[in-house]
């Protein structure tokens, strides 16, 4: 099959995304691969664009949380088929990311779905998963080395959190090796310049770039 007639199941993968179909996503799914689309590109063009237009509908208040929430649970769906075929392809690696929710904050929907999204776009992501405290977040960088670390926080009570990281970073002379990228509902990119963060993500589409655009800079100075 061409790439050309890929856009018939990326289409479907996005329409059903913004349309909040959980019935049908796994079959499109599925009937992609079948097709021959590769698994990045079923996520790159087809879920990805879906989770974009759904957030536009969100910051225009068509779209409420709850909506946001299972758009998110209904691309996990999606990502149970394609990640085992993203797996296998030979995707260039595009850099390392250690990834968290912030200490005191449960919520891991909107990181789950950006690490789907720098997964697919050729990132080693380490998660950390949800409430990590400051040090654990340390800990992680002193071991993996990695290019990027990205912070979420879904609640205001817990966004200084992603302050107290990036202190304890330079306390450890870590900061200088690593981007820190950031992001979740509260967060804007004013207060990621006020707390030194190098980058601001409102949602996974955009984190990817935002990654993308960091790596450039790293490479840049080598």
């Amino acid at each position: 099959m061409k790439p050309t007639n890929w856009k018939i199941y990326t289409e479907k993968l996005s329409k059903a995304i913004v349309e909040l179909n959980d019935i049908e996503i796994k079959k499109l799914a599925k009937e992609a691969i079948d097709a021959g689309v590769p698994a990045q590109v079923a996520i790159l063009e087809g879920l990805a664009k879906g989770m974009e237009i759904v957030g536009e509908k969100y910051e225009k208040k068509e779209y409420f949380l709850a909506d946001l929430i299972m758009a998110a649970e209904i691309m996990k769906d999606a990502m149970e088929v394609l990640e085992p075929h993203l797996k296998a392809e030979k995707v260039p690696k595009a850099g390392t990311v250690v990834i968290g929710t912030v200490s005191g904050d449960l919520h891991d929907i909107g990181k789950n779905t950006v690490i789907a999204m720098l997964r697919s776009a050729g990132f080693e992501v380490h998660d950390l998963g949800i409430d990590v405290p400051v040090e654990v977040f340390v800990q992680k960088v002193k071991e993996i080395k990695p290019h990027i670390l990205a912070m979420s926080a879904l609640l205001l009570s817990t966004m200084p959190m992603m302050k107290e990281v990036i202190d304890a970073l330079n306390k450890e002379s870590l900061r200088k090796n690593i981007k820190v990228l950031v992001g979740g509902r509260p967060v804007t990119p004013e207060y990621a310049k006020m707390i030194g963060a190098d980058a601001y993500a409102k949602d996974c589409v955009e984190a990817v770039k935002k990654a993308h655009d960091l790596m450039k800079e790293i490479l840049s100075k080598k």
